[in-house]
């Protein structure tokens, strides 16, 4: 795989780098009503779907480590990923984008497409291709029918 650093570690990277994108232009930063509980409701929504993915990986008693996707023992295709091909990397990114509604700052919203560019390209690519090595035309099938983030 050409993926070297673990999916969790970039999206605390780019939450690092909104939070310096939002301390270095502090003029920018809104303050309306509402917004905490915004990125309370959003962050609730990023972890639950992420502990329902994880829990779907956990039933099919396959790994859910994104570093090793050849371990992988069953295609899961049920919960989020019937909709899904990638729900934890889609609730990584719900995860930015609460964080960026209490940091306040619009600027730190550019840091989202950072955030799909590197995981598509470092992580999900090379997932992908070895999901389709392991499970051949069922992947491909599977690739058909279900979109890679939403």
């Amino acid at each position: 795989m050409e993926t070297r650093i673990p999916p969790p570690v970039v999206m605390v990277l780019v939450g690092a780098a909104m939070w310096l994108v939002a301390r270095w232009t502090p003029a920018l930063t809104l303050s309306l009503p509402g917004m905490g509980w915004l990125a309370i409701a959003t962050a609730a929504a990023g972890i639950a779907l992420a502990v329902a993915a994880a829990w779907a990986l956990h039933r099919h008693r396959t790994t859910i480590n994104p570093m090793r996707p050849q371990d992988s023992s069953h295609l899961v295709d049920t919960g989020p990923f019937a909709w899904s091909r990638n729900p934890i990397y889609l609730a990584d990114l719900i995860l930015l984008a609460a964080w960026a509604v209490y940091l306040g700052n619009p600027l730190t919203l550019a840091l989202l497409p950072v955030f799909v560019l590197y995981i598509n390209r470092f992580q999900i690519r090379p997932e992908e291709a070895a999901l389709e090595q392991h499970f051949g035309g069922a992947f491909r099938v599977y690739r058909r029918h279900v979109r890679r983030w939403l």
